[in-house]
C-alpha cells in the first residue's frame, strides 16, 4: 500500500498523537526488560516522527516503510532536526536488514493494515530473524472491540488547517475487517479545492491469533498493556500494546 495521497496529510491528521510521549513510553518498556538504548527498528515508520523521537532518546534507529512518499517526508524532517536515522523503503513482509537489531517497534496499528494472517506471520518471522537472541518486539494493535464498536460503519470528518478530510468506514463483521475510504480536499490559493483520495483495509486480530503467530515466530509474550499505559487490557480496550521477547 503506497499511501501516496495520505502522505501529504498524514501529520495533520495524526496531530493528536504525541510522538514524544509515545517514544518515552516505549523507552520505559524497553528499559524494564533490557539495558539501555541500542539498535532499534521502527517498522512501518511512516513520516518518521516516532523514529526521530526515539533517536533523540539515544537509540540508533532504522526506519522502514513501504511508502516512498512517507519516507520523503521523514527524510526532510530528519534533515531539519539534524538527526541521523537510516530510512529504508521496504515492504515489511520482505524486511531485509544489513545485520541484527536489539529492539523492534511497530506502532500506530500498522499490523492491522495486514489483512491476511499469513502476511502478519511473515512479518513476525522476519522481525524474529533480525532480532538478537533475547531482543524485544513491541507493537500495538486496534482491538476487535474498536473495529466493531468505534470504527464500525461510521463516518468521521476532520477540518484541519491544511486539509478537509471525510473518513468513511465499512465493517465486514465476519473478519472484523474495516474498509476505510479517505477523501481529502486541499484548498488552493484561488479558493478552489483539490480533491484526492485513499482507500485501505484494516483487520483486527484476537489475542489468541496473535499469541499463536508470535509463538510460531519464536517469541514469548512478556506483557500486554492497554493503550499507552501499564494497565492490563479489558473487554473494552481499543488498543493493545504487546511486548514480546525472542526466545528461539
Amino acid at each position: 500500500m503506497p499511501y501516496n495521497a495520505f502522505a501529504a496529510f498524514y501529520d495533520s491528521l495524526t496531530g493528536n498523537v504525541s510522538y514524544g510521549e509515545r517514544a518515552a513510553y516505549f523507552d520505559q518498556i524497553i528499559k524494564q526488560y533490557q539495558e539501555g538504548p541500542g539498535l532499534l527498528l521502527d517498522l512501518a515508520c511512516g513520516t518518521g516522527s516516532l523514529s526521530l523521537e526515539l533517536a533523540a532518546l539515544g537509540y540508533d534507529v532504522i526506519g522502514v516503510d513501504g511508502s516512498a512518499d512517507m519516507l520523503s517526508v521523514a527524510l526532510q524532517k530528519a534533515a531539519q532536526q539534524e538527526q541521523e536515522v537510516l530510512f529504508l523503503c521496504q515492504d515489511m513482509t520482505r524486511l531485509d536488514l544489513y545485520g541484527t537489531i536489539d529492539v523492534a517497534v511497530c506502532a500506530l496499528d500498522s499490523i492491522n493494515h495486514l489483512t491476511d494472517p499469513r502476511r502478519v506471520q511473515r512479518v513476525f518471522s522476519k522481525v524474529s530473524l533480525f532480532l538478537n537472541p533475547g531482543g524485544l518486539f513491541l507493537f500495538d494493535v486496534n482491538s476487535p472491540y474498536k473495529h466493531r464498536q468505534v470504527l464500525g460503519n461510521n463516518t468521521f470528518v476532520y477540518d484541519e488547517e491544511k486539509v478537509f478530510c471525510v473518513w468513511q468506514n465499512a465493517l465486514e463483521e465476519e473478519t472484523d475487517t474495516v474498509t476505510i475510504r479517505l477523501d481529502f480536499f486541499e484548498k488552493e490559493e484561488d479558493g478552489s479545492y483539490q480533491r484526492s483520495g485513499e482507500e485501505f483495509r484494516e483487520r483486527a486480530y484476537s489475542r489468541e491469533e496473535l499469541d499463536r503467530m508470535l509463538d510460531a515466530a519464536g517469541f514469548q509474550v512478556e506483557a500486554i498493556y492497554q493503550g499507552d499505559t501499564f494497565d492490563p487490557p479489558t473487554a473494552t480496550s481499543e488498543r493493545l500494546v504487546y511486548v514480546a521477547r525472542k526466545i528461539r
